[in-house]
């Protein structure tokens, strides 16, 4: 019988679906209050997790999701950056 790992699951901010955390991509605050986009998922600091979907991130700008979630202010490069990833994930 082989023994199955356990896929951690994180929430997404914009949907509230659980999905596997590979799906999805973390940003992180930083003790300084720096939010910055952490794709390793190692990072040290509060992370929130969207999922790699176009919509999900266009959601979670338009309700501010990551401001709320971080308690930081979230400049709107950040998701432009996420978009951007997912579009060149994508290709």
């Amino acid at each position: 019988m082989a023994v199955r790992k356990k896929v951690p699951m994180r929430k997404c901010l914009a949907s509230g679906e659980m999905k596997p955390k590979k799906e999805m991509i973390r940003v992180v605050r930083s003790k300084e209050g720096e939010v910055s986009i952490d794709p390793t998922g190692k990072k040290s600091g509060r992370g929130a997790y969207v999922s790699k979907d176009r919509e999900a991130i266009i959601a979670a700008k338009k309700k501010n999701a990551f401001a709320s979630q971080l308690q930081a202010h979230v400049d709107e490069s950040i998701y432009d950056e996420l978009l951007a990833m997912i579009d060149g994930e994508k290709k």
